[in-house]
């Protein structure tokens, strides 16, 4: 498994968990809203993104993410990005 692959696993794990639907409901092209999130639900995520992967995202980036595949792709660049420098 790659790294990515584990990050989008354990990204599709937490708005899963947050959100109370089943893992196999999430994919990387659900909204968060589809899945039945709140604005709560929105910072929330963030919030857990930032604390699990020791990342900080900005508040303009967090406007920009819509599906859980932002969710994923944002964790991706921030970690990533940073090793490949």
């Amino acid at each position: 498994m790659t790294e990515e692959n584990a990050i989008a696993e354990r990204v599709t794990r937490l708005v899963a968990d947050l959100l109370g639907v089943k893992p196999s409901d999430v994919d990387k092209s659900s909204t968060l809203k589809d899945l039945g999130a709140d604005e709560l639900d929105y910072v929330e995520l963030i919030v857990y993104l930032e604390e699990e992967y020791n990342i900080a995202i900005t508040e303009e980036e967090a406007e920009n993410l819509d599906t859980v595949g932002d969710h994923v792709d944002i964790v991706c660049r921030k970690l990533l990005g940073s090793q490949k420098k």
